[in-house]
């Protein structure tokens, strides 16, 4: 874990992919790793192959990968086919994936206060490496999970703007993911 904190560290823009036009622009940028949250059963192995040509670490989002069971069959599948680590939003799949030692993304979603709170107790039950908090635009809830986790966070979803990217690095994220090629090389 602690090289993939460093690889953060060194460039905290995670491209974010949901197509393969920007999957070619991601894996030819500077970033260290990509987050594939798009692809089928019939692709992915080609993708992840491509990603890790470029010597780039790869996670895959289980929950949205086509044609694969969102279970422990399905984690193990992916990994097999050569990601490095998974993302989801259920806390059993982090578990799974956790209990292969694969470094895993726990995603949470922010839409008040009392999510902040269930997002702590997900977090404290699944001991994911990373947590994935979208949208990725709320600072004051960035601080908030950043004062009571040790777990690095990555803020997604909604960064569109490089004042955007530097707020959510402010805020406590070690990190951020987006889809916009154009933030893919801002730092």
């Amino acid at each position: 874990m602690e090289n993939l904190i460093d690889k953060l560290i060194q460039n905290p823009i995670i491209p974010a992919i949901r197509d393969k036009a920007i999957l070619e622009y991601a894996i030819n940028s500077e970033c260290k790793i990509i987050f594939l949250l798009h692809s089928s059963i019939l692709t992915i192995k080609d993708e992840i192959n491509m990603i890790k040509q470029k010597n780039k670490i790869v996670f895959v989002h289980i929950d949205l990968i086509e044609g694969v069971g969102k279970d422990e069959k399905g984690i193990e599948f992916v990994i097999n086919c050569g990601a490095d680590g998974i993302i989801s939003t259920k806390q059993n799949l982090i578990n799974h994936a956790a209990s292969l030692s694969v470094p895993c993304v726990q995603r949470i979603f922010l839409i008040d206060s009392q999510s902040i709170t269930s997002g702590l107790k997900i977090i404290e039950n699944s001991k994911p490496t990373l947590i994935e908090v979208l949208p990725g635009v709320i600072p004051k809830a960035i601080q908030r999970l950043a004062i009571s986790t040790t777990v690095p966070i990555i803020a997604g979803g909604m960064i569109e703007t490089k004042e955007e990217v530097i707020q959510a690095l402010s805020s406590g994220a070690v990190a951020i993911s987006t889809s916009k090629p154009a933030l893919f090389s801002i730092i």
